[in-house]
């Protein structure tokens, strides 16, 4: 068979944030694929491990060889399989023994290399011949909470979705333009703006969180008239970063606000419909599986209720979420579950309850491409992948390049 692998390699090498992460080579009797493990700072706590105790170097001197052994003479091709040796070399729940970051790079790159083994795109190879729509671009565009300083707003991040573009290039140069023009309106609010960005490229902005929601809206409005495009605004609170177990209550340290999780329903919902939010990601704590129900079904027919810290693109506790309606749609991050196997299976399920599944980067972020093919093949409707610096648009020129070799390409089906 083409895809027979021959060899396994595995290096260390940087992440945007400078720091240590793992990439795997795997080389076919004819074919090659390369994929590298991305790392996040506002994490859920059920994720699985991204790297045993010994971190990055562990791997490298201890488990290689043991990878190397068990895979040698598989077929690529055979995901599947592939997926369920790694797990049982890891032999854990959580994948602590080589680490989820090991796993899902080993998936990933034996699934690129099976694709270039057949000579196909990975989109192709995972999403089969009819693949022929394009998802919109989450772009970052301005951060605060753990991505930010102290004086930076308490959400996370402020996002936008060009949900009128034809196109994924009209798409991302939208979002291009949105980021400009902010640092623009910034400067108009924080005359001590330096122009400094978060881990995602968003800028960050010494102004309160109801100064941040204003010019984002006034952003969109400005941009999407130019353009003769609809740019809406979305949010990721990350409210799992500023939930105070202690108090019961959501602390906006910027604002001098804690409201409990009533009150936190009511201010999110005010948000959606003061802005015209499209999309809302973990307005709650990853516990608070109430909030989220109460938010789905007050405003759920208007605006995406995201999921990521609560779920952890694990397909049980989505099973939990939807029996208790929290959220119409979740965030997903093949290295919070290990696998492209997992992934698959969590974004089947999600589709089949009609919860909107989004493919999304890290904050620590790499050069790798995977998620952009990810996105198409799986036909999630949106892709979270920031809108500048390097790591970020080499998912987004991918999808460019990507529209240039669908026959009827399309851009996905936004209804919810």
């Amino acid at each position: 068979m083409d895809s027979i692998i021959e060899d396994v390699r595995v290096r260390k090498i940087l992440d945007s944030r400078g720091n240590p992460t793992v990439e795997v080579d795997i080389l076919t009797w004819n074919g090659f694929g390369r994929a590298a493990a991305p790392s996040g700072a506002s994490t859920g706590s059920r994720e699985v491990v991204s790297f045993p105790q010994g971190g990055v170097d562990q791997i490298i001197s201890e488990v290689e060889d043991v990878i190397s052994s068990e895979l040698i003479g598989m077929a690529a091709e055979d995901i599947s399989d592939i997926d369920y040796v790694l797990k049982e070399i890891d032999g854990t729940d959580n994948m602590s023994s080589i680490g989820g970051n090991t796993t899902v790079a080993v998936s990933m790159a034996a699934a690129k290399a099976a694709a270039n083994s057949y000579n196909l795109p990975l989109y192709r190879f995972l999403g089969g011949n009819m693949v022929n729509k394009l998802p919109y671009p989450l772009g970052n565009m301005m951060n605060g909470g753990e991505h930010a300083g102290p004086n930076a707003p308490d959400i996370q991040e402020f996002l936008v979705v060009p949900v009128g573009a034809s196109n994924i290039s009209e798409a991302v140069f939208a979002n291009s333009a949105i980021h400009k023009r902010l640092k623009e309106l910034i400067q108009s609010k924080d005359s001590n703006f330096t122009g400094g960005k978060g881990d995602e490229g968003g800028w960050i902005p010494n102004i309160s969180n109801d100064n941040a929601l204003e010019i984002q809206s006034q952003a969109c409005e400005e941009v999407g008239d130019e353009l003769g495009i609809t740019i809406k605004p979305s949010l990721d609170l990350a409210a799992s970063e500023f939930w105070d177990k202690d108090e019961n209550k959501y602390v906006y340290a910027q604002d001098g606000i804690s409201r409990d999780s009533g009150e936190q329903v009511e201010y999110v919902k005010d948000i959606i419909d003061t802005y015209g939010m499209f999309f809302i990601e973990d307005p709650f704590d990853e516990k608070d599986f109430d909030g989220f129900s109460e938010l789905t079904s007050a405003v759920g027919d208007k605006c995406i209720i995201c999921g990521d810290d609560i779920f952890v693109t694990n397909k049980e506790i989505l099973a939990e979420g939807i029996e208790k309606g929290a959220a119409n749609g979740l965030i997903i991050k093949p290295n919070q579950i290990g696998s492209l196997t997992e992934t698959y299976k969590t974004v089947q399920l999600a589709k089949e309850n009609n919860y909107v599944p989004v493919v999304s980067h890290r904050s620590g972020e790499t050069t790798d491409e995977t998620i952009a093919h990810l996105a198409v093949a799986l036909g999630t409707p949106l892709i979270k992948t920031g809108a500048i610096s390097g790591e970020r648009i080499a998912k987004l020129n991918e999808l460019i390049r990507i529209e240039e070799e669908l026959p009827d390409p399309e851009m996905a089906d936004l209804k919810f």
